[in-house]
């Protein structure tokens, strides 16, 4: 039988579409009075009713069975649906890169709809199996995954979905043009997306090094479009005592060798796709004495291949496979490197600063995968909205449902001109086209857009499961996979708070530099947006957001840094709205005008950190209450 669920692609499941579909509240509802219906309807409804008499009159093992009782909703191809995505390119890609592009995503979407999508659920259908030791007691610690997950490694070289990067055809078009296939990727990858985030991030920090001769035939193969040749890359930073305190958190030790490479001991946590063929980390090397200087100067960055020509582990051992809430299509495990021979790429003690830019390009993957995540389920609820009737009419007439939608829609659309923007401005960096300017306003988007979609995703993946009623809970639909693997993206790469407080780094290193180049460049957009009339209210709450953030920050700046402690999530999440506010103003969203999402979009709150600093949120006397309100301090 076929077991695609009918979230999946109808081009690759035809046993669904058999029979003839009734929902159960329509049975129900079919001798209540008083519905209004068209005659179309009620010539349908008269001979769904007298099916429904008839089987009813039949003793029960003989009544037509039927498998599922609801249509169920189809999306065709991703990159044709999706107006705003195809407007963007349009407005911002020279007419030949555009071109080029435009016919290789209709085709790569068409792959997606007609190939990837079966293998994303057998993916899910067939996690990584983990075997410690062979039929003869040899310890074998070997990780299975599924053909379908080694096919999904193969089409990643095929697309380019890495190599596009860094070939740099279409010179800083290329690193957008290769986050938009990522993003259509995404939610029909099977998880591989986490395994090229870090492929990403790995090679980005080989370049930047400025790919030295040892690391040449890594970096070659991490950008290949061979399928024979490709590699993925893991990222293995969380030990037992830490995962984004890396500086107190690292025990892994390195121990140079008398042939200039090193052994690395140590036991990492959390290292995810673990079946990649190389991966970077983080150790500490021990002097002459053993001894190891602590804190962030004490940690080098290292490579090393995980397993040798003959597949055999680099003295590695796998304690275990994690048992996760989602992403369970992907090997995470725990690993004890025993004296694991590997290379030391950054100078010594600095391997933060040479990882930051795999941090940079895999946060950015995790912005890409919340708006991939959000514009799925959307797209399936509106597909469900045509179909699925209640109530004696299908649910797009019914008016607060189509609300709902739409609320998440520009939740969606905001995500995706934040994820459009950053990876924009990346693209300038890395051809050396991007101002001073530029490059300060991509060092605050990166950590604001991952902690703001990240939260968004979950929320609209919440939302959208919610408006397919009881079938968004059942596991055979597929739906929970795609919340659960949703929740993970305010997790990886830092959580919400961690990156609030990176936000607040970045504002301190550059003196103030980066939030003037912040105002200055909404400030710009809105002036341009200013004279036209339909824009116009959307403006001017934008432009009132920034006036109260201004005043925030002036009132703050004479405060304790407890202050901007307490106010860095709400600060973010204010910079995340306003920037986007100033996004949507510059861009023709089809199918609903120019107003109409930039309008919605500035109804919500803009500036939630004035609105909570005029609460007294953020005073010393708040940290007290809050922390006794946590731990029940009766006096409260």
């Amino acid at each position: 039988a076929c077991r695609l669920p009918w979230w999946r692609s109808s081009a690759t499941c035809k046993l669904w579409q058999s029979g003839h579909f009734l929902p159960w509240d329509r049975c129900q509802m079919l001798n209540i009075k008083g519905i209004n219906t068209t005659v179309g309807q009620e010539q349908q409804v008269g001979i769904q009713e007298k099916r429904m008499l008839e089987d009813l009159e039949m003793p029960l093992a003989r009544r037509e069975t039927e498998t599922l009782f609801e249509e169920q909703p189809e999306t065709g191809n991703q990159y044709l649906e999706d107006t705003l995505l195809q407007s963007y390119l349009k407005t911002h890609l020279p007419p030949k890169v555009l071109e080029e592009v435009h016919q290789d995503l209709q085709r790569f979407g068409n792959r997606l709809l007609t190939k990837i999508h079966p293998l994303s659920w057998e993916c899910e259908l067939n996690p990584p199996v983990f075997r410690q030791y062979d039929a003869w007691g040899r310890r074998v610690d070997h990780i299975h995954t599924c053909s379908a997950w080694r096919r999904m490694k193969e089409i990643s070289a095929e697309e380019g979905l890495i190599a596009e990067a860094y070939e740099r055809r279409y010179s800083n078009w290329s690193r957008l043009y290769q986050a938009v296939k990522l993003y259509l990727f995404s939610s029909s990858s099977g998880g591989f997306s986490c395994p090229l985030a870090m492929t990403d991030g790995a090679a980005k920090v080989i370049e930047s090094l400025g790919i030295p001769s040892s690391l040449k035939n890594a970096f070659d193969r991490l950008t290949s479009r061979n399928p024979e040749k490709f590699w993925t890359s893991g990222q293995w930073m969380t030990e037992r005592r830490g995962g984004s305190d890396v500086a107190n958190g690292t025990e892994t030790v390195a121990r140079k060798q008398p042939d200039g490479t090193y052994r690395l001991y140590g036991f990492k946590w959390f290292t995810s796709a673990a079946d990649s063929d190389v991966t970077l980390t983080l150790a500490r090397i021990a002097d002459a004495e053993g001894q190891c200087t602590q804190g962030s100067r004490g940690l080098s960055l290292f490579f090393l291949r995980v397993r040798d020509e003959e597949g055999k582990l680099n003295n590695i051992e796998v304690q275990r496979l994690k048992d996760k809430l989602g992403t369970r299509q992907m090997a995470t495990a725990e690993l004890w490197l025993q004296g694991a021979r590997a290379e030391l790429i950054s100078a010594e003690g600095r391997g933060v600063a040479a990882i930051s830019n795999m941090l940079n390009i895999t946060r950015i993957h995790n912005v890409i995968g919340a708006a991939a995540s959000m514009r799925r389920m959307i797209s399936l609820s509106r597909d469900y909205a045509r179909k699925r009737v209640a109530f004696g009419k299908l649910l797009k007439d019914h008016p607060l449902h189509m609300q709902t939608i739409a609320r998440m829609e520009v939740q969606a659309r905001g995500a995706f001109l934040l994820m459009m923007e950053t990876v924009r401005l990346l693209g300038l960096a890395e051809t050396n086209l991007a101002s001073e300017q530029d490059q300060l306003l991509l060092r605050l988007l990166i950590p604001v857009a991952k902690l703001y979609t990240g939260k968004q995703a979950s929320a609209v993946a919440l939302e959208a499961m919610e408006s397919f009623g009881g079938q968004g809970y059942m596991e055979d639909t597929g739906l929970p996979v795609i919340l659960r693997d949703a929740l993970v993206l305010s997790i990886w790469e830092g959580t919400t708070n961690i990156l609030s407080l990176d936000v607040l780094r970045s504002l301190a290193k550059s003196q103030g530099q980066v939030m003037a180049v912040f105002l200055s460049t909404v400030q710009k957009k809105l002036e341009l947006a200013s004279g036209t009339e339909e824009l116009s209210p959307a403006v001017q709450r934008t432009q009132e957001a920034i006036r109260s953030l201004r005043q925030f920050m002036e009132a703050a700046g004479s405060e304790q840094a407890l202050t901007m402690e307490l106010a860095a999530r709400d600060f973010s999440y204010s910079l995340a709205r306003i920037y986007t506010g100033r996004a949507k103003t510059g861009i023709r969203e089809p199918g609903n005008g120019p107003s109409l999402s930039p309008s919605r979009w500035s109804s919500q709150e803009l500036c939630p950190v004035a609105v909570e600093s005029g609460r007294g949120s953020y005073r010393g006397r708040a940290a007290l209450q809050d922390s006794a309100l946590v731990f029940g301090n009766s006096r409260l």
